[in-house]
């Protein structure tokens, strides 16, 4: 139910002295204003956009560390996907390959700074890009429960720059941006074009990629532009499997229909994947312009799940364990006695040929004797457009714009069954869909004033946004939640390993925010930059909050800068997060088992103890420095991240038989439309805020230029330092106590230590890049049960490219990821599941990766 709240005290009060700021600043002006050149940064730096509302600001003179990713420095890898891109370059953000986790393995989960995805705010062009349909149920500990964007919905061509704020901007941008902001800054070529064709495979023979992208700029008129950006991949699926132990004794013992390996541990097929970017901009003249961007996309991806053991699987082969068979009497009443077959019995492939001839029995071995293994994958649309007009008038800088985004996921799940509905049941399903739709509308306007004594103007910006987020669920075709005829023989309902959303599941939950910031940033002397921001938002929902940054920047000497924020964050929760319900299967002390996710404030919700989400608050402190001495330059910059009421999966909870006795007729209804009681779910989850943490680490960045064999030739080093402590966490309010590892896995989950080293070379037609990446140690609980610890070691691999210019318009490149074959930590527990190594490691776990490249520009 939506409810609003007035503004309190504190928020009219911070309103109150922000305004004051802003009337008082034009009483302190003087005629003589500050040097022009006090804001313009020197040729060879870098202008960014992120992170600051002055014009023509560079990154070397901002309070708060930016990370500027050149397209030309992502281009140079073999990687295709945004996502893996960004991960290679910037050492606080990660990604890795998504094998059988769900929806995941459609939208991968990606963390900065040790957080979860939808703790980052992403934009492009400076506009908030919507969030994906999907949620992160099985997310690694770090990413559970989380709903971020799709990075990888971004082609890597369609780039001109991404800039990395690597720190807390909620005061400044708003809800999510607690780790920082990614803004990605499209390409404007007017003119030109430029085509890339790349090829690869791993080593071991799988995983074949193919990619055609371009890029085309157009001229409109002599005033405007438009660039147009089209990507085309696919990429085959891989296996890094052995066969589990019990599948081997099933076919050590004689079943000839057993796969090999059973369960594929790899990265999904990538079937599919168009992407599409527009840029555009129009000059009118007089300062003034408009401008319009968007995409269109859909990709279509497929991969494996969990194993169904022929003679264990409860709910569709065996009810007791693997001593005897499941049997359906499908003519109950009638006085049929169907046998009782007991398995590993010398008459047991008798008794079965009996049954597969009687039309009254049935047993699922008759269709899989060798057991299933379901696939799982979806369908996605991913469209968005951003509208808008920028210029001046006068002093007064302003910029207005609409922009709305839409992510749609169609899911689908194949070899399984419904099994209570037996020999009808269908072995192909779609389980549902889910929608994400967000609508922006912002006016951003800045003004620079003239102040007695300061050593530039005061930047005075300010603004409005309104915005609406819907997350709507829609149930899957009938013959994937339908609760069958068989159901009372002990057969479980639903599509097997991802249960279809019944109608009663279905709907359409919004949630509109309106906000107001102010943002204030002066040079106040040659040598002392101060920047102070608050911003008020209300919710409809859960009311309102507001949130200040405090921001400085010391020229110490020539070459030494020293720089600090102290900040107040929050991210609301998601419409989705608050109605979304979902089937997971996963290992529960090294038993599969279903699990369902609830509404926290559904019937079911609240007899197992849910309520209704507040937003998670945070408190973001960072110091640094950067030292410039010419060629050599190095930054380092500490940041601590205080959290209070993470909002996370609670842990599996059972729905106790006093419970169970104690439910009204009302209540019983309620949660038998949810599957609550007819269903194999051993136990429920519902998202909570449950924790609260310290996130605390360092990121260093140097580069310096080196001339080699007469060529240009340039070196950098990257690396990170990031650890979180659990301060409140579901442990101490004995959530835990199933002894799920969620909360060592926020701890230890991503490496603590990340880095890398690299150099790129040019010389005539050759160029060559080469990186070394390393990382660190991490915890590992193998498919998130936590009696399978893997404590895996650090990692390093290698990653290298050379290119060259066979004419002025064409290169060829050839090059390799992982170029030595670096593996992760084996998985000792490997014939359990089939995983050959852990699987969570953040450099991946396919191995080796090369490549070819042909590259044309006009």
């Amino acid at each position: 139910m939506k409810k609003t709240t007035k503004l309190s005290g504190t928020s009219l009060l911070a309103l109150s002295v922000a305004s004051a700021l802003i009337i008082a600043a034009p009483q302190f002006a003087v005629a003589q204003a500050a040097p022009a050149a006090a804001d313009e940064p020197a040729a060879e730096e870098v202008i960014i956009v992120t992170g600051t509302r002055r014009v023509s600001r560079s990154a070397a003179d901002t309070p708060a560390p930016v990370d500027i990713i050149g397209g030309a420095e992502i281009a140079k890898q073999g990687e295709s996907d945004t996502s893996n891109l960004i991960r290679n370059l910037v050492p606080s953000f990660n990604v890795n390959t998504q094998a059988i986790n769900d929806a995941s393995s459609i939208v991968r989960p990606v963390n900065l700074r040790g957080l979860a995805p939808d703790q980052t705010l992403v934009i492009v062009n400076g506009k908030r890009r919507h969030r994906a349909a999907v949620i992160n149920f099985l997310g690694g500990g770090v990413s559970d429960g989380a709903q971020g964007p799709d990075i990888s919905s971004i082609p890597s061509i369609a780039l001109k720059q991404v800039e990395v704020l690597r720190d807390g901007a909620a005061a400044q941008y708003g809800s999510d941006a607690i780790a920082g902001v990614m803004n990605f800054i499209l390409r404007t070529d007017s003119d030109g074009a430029e085509v890339e064709a790349k090829y690869g495979q791993f080593y071991e023979g799988d995983g074949t990629s193919y990619q055609v992208a371009g890029n085309f700029g157009l001229g409109l008129g002599e005033n405007g532009f438009a660039n147009i950006s089209l990507e085309y991949r696919q990429a085959g699926a891989t296996s890094r499997s052995v066969q589990r132990s019990d599948a081997a004794a099933l076919a050590a013992a004689g079943n000839t229909a057993i796969p090999n390996p059973a369960q594929i541990w790899g990265q999904p097929e990538l079937k599919s994947d168009y992407k599409a970017f527009v840029n555009a901009g129009f000059d009118l003249g007089n300062g003034r312009s408009i401008y319009a961007f968007g995409n269109y996309g859909t990709r279509e991806t497929d991969g494996g799940f969990y194993y169904r053991n022929p003679n264990t699987r409860g709910g569709v082969f065996s009810n007791d364990g693997g001593t005897t068979r499941l049997i359906a009497d499908t003519t109950p009443g009638s006085g049929t006695t169907c046998p009782v077959i007991r398995i590993g019995a010398a008459n047991e492939a008798a008794l079965i040929a009996q049954i597969k001839s009687d039309p009254t029995c049935f047993a699922f071995i008759e269709k899989f004797p060798g057991g299933f293994t379901p696939r799982f994958g979806g369908e996605l649309v991913d469209y968005a457009g951003a509208i808008g007009t920028k210029g001046n008038v006068g002093k007064l800088n302003y910029d207005v714009s609409f922009s709305a985004g839409r992510n749609d996921v169609t899911f689908h799940i194949n070899n399984t069954i419904n099994a209570s509905l037996g020999p009808d049941s269908p072995t192909e399903f779609t389980p549902g869909q889910q929608i994400q739709t967000e609508k922006n509308f912002n006016i951003d306007l800045s003004y620079a004033v003239p102040v007695k004594g300061f050593a530039s103007d005061l930047n005075i910006a300010g603004g409005f946004e309104w915005r609406n987020e819907e997350f709507e669920l829609i149930s899957g075709d009938a013959a994937s939640y339908t609760v069958g005829p068989y159901v009372n023989q002990g057969f479980s309902i639903g599509s097997n390993g991802f249960n279809g959303f019944r109608p009663s599941d279905a709907g359409v939950w919004d949630r509109t925010n309106t906000a107001f910031y102010i943002d204030l940033e002066a040079d106040v002397t040659e040598k002392l930059v101060l920047g102070a921001a608050v911003r008020t938002e209300d919710f409809d929902t859960f009311g309102q909050t507001t949130n200040y940054k405090l921001s400085g920047l010391l020229r110490a000497t020539d070459v030494l800068t020293l720089r600090s924020t102290y900040s107040t964050g929050f991210r609301a929760p998601t419409p989705g997060q608050a109605n979304v319900v979902n089937t997971t299967t996963s290992l529960i002390g090294g038993v599969l088992a279903n699990t369902g996710t609830v509404s926290p404030t559904s019937v079911l919700g609240q007899l197992l103890g849910g309520k209704e989400l507040k937003p998670e608050e945070s408190k973001n402190f960072s110091l640094g420095g950067a030292l410039d001495l010419g060629g050599l330059k190095l930054t380092v910059d500490y940041f601590n991240i205080k959290m209070e009421d993470r909002i996370r999966l609670r842990s599996g909870v059972p729905l106790t038989p006093a419970q169970i006795a104690a439910l009204t007729p009302a209540q019983l209804a309620a949660v038998n439309a949810i599957g609550g009681l007819t269903s194999d779910f051993t136990n429920f989850k519902y998202f909570v805020n449950g924790v609260d943490s310290t996130t605390q680490g360092v990121d260093f960045v140097a580069s310096y230029p080196l001339d080699l064999f007469g060529g240009k030739t340039s070196l950098n080093l990257v690396a990170n330092w990031t650890e979180t402590d659990i301060t409140r966490g579901e442990r101490l309010a004995g959530i835990e106590a199933d002894g799920s590892a969620g909360l060592l896995q926020l701890e230890q989950g991503l490496p603590k230590y990340r880095g890398n080293v690299s150099i790129n070379h040019y010389q005539g037609k050759w160029s060559v890049s080469a990186r070394l990446n390393y990382y660190g140690e991490y915890y590992d609980p193998h498919a998130d049960d936590p009696t399978l610890p893997i404590y895996a070691d650090a990692q390093v691999t290698f990653d290298t490219e050379v290119g060259y210019d066979l004419t002025d318009k064409l290169k060829v490149s050839v090059g390799a990821d992982n170029l030595f074959d670096s593996y992760p930590t084996s998985n000792p527990y490997a014939t359990i599941l089939g995983a050959k190594y852990s699987v969570s490691a953040p450099a991946g776990f396919n191995g080796g990766f090369y490549y070819l490249k042909l590259s044309y520009k006009h």
